[in-house]
């Protein structure tokens, strides 16, 4: 089976674990939330992934990194919407920071790729 160069990025499967985080998380959301703030906070967090992938797939370096720029800001509104789930109580703090490290983790990498991009 043939592996494509975005399953061999350290910042593609980075972005997989903070999929099954948020994934988890939102499962306590209440069900009102469904197609609001869950919905939402995992198309997010999807896209953070879908981006990267898609960048990997772009001929020229402004295109790749762009991409590297639309995962990143898809992942600024993940932070985003925990912090709005914390001030509406379907997330404690304590789970809030607990993702924090994935999160800001993934940024600096997703920044180091779009470095990379632009550069390389």
């Amino acid at each position: 089976m043939k592996t494509y160069s975005f399953e061999k990025l350290t910042v593609w499967n980075l972005s997989r674990t903070l999929v099954k985080e948020i994934y988890s998380l939102s499962k306590a959301f209440p069900k009102e939330e469904v197609y609001g703030l869950t919905s939402q906070i995992k198309r997010a967090v999807i896209s953070v992934s879908s981006n990267i992938t898609e960048g990997t797939a772009r001929i020229s370096k402004k295109e790749k990194a762009r991409y590297s720029e639309m995962a990143f800001g898809s992942l600024m509104e993940v932070l985003s919407q925990l912090i709005v789930a914390q001030d509406l109580n379907y997330l404690t703090e304590s789970e809030v920071n607990n993702t924090r490290p994935l999160i800001d983790e993934l940024a600096h990498k997703i920044n180091k790729l779009r470095k990379t991009q632009l550069n390389g």
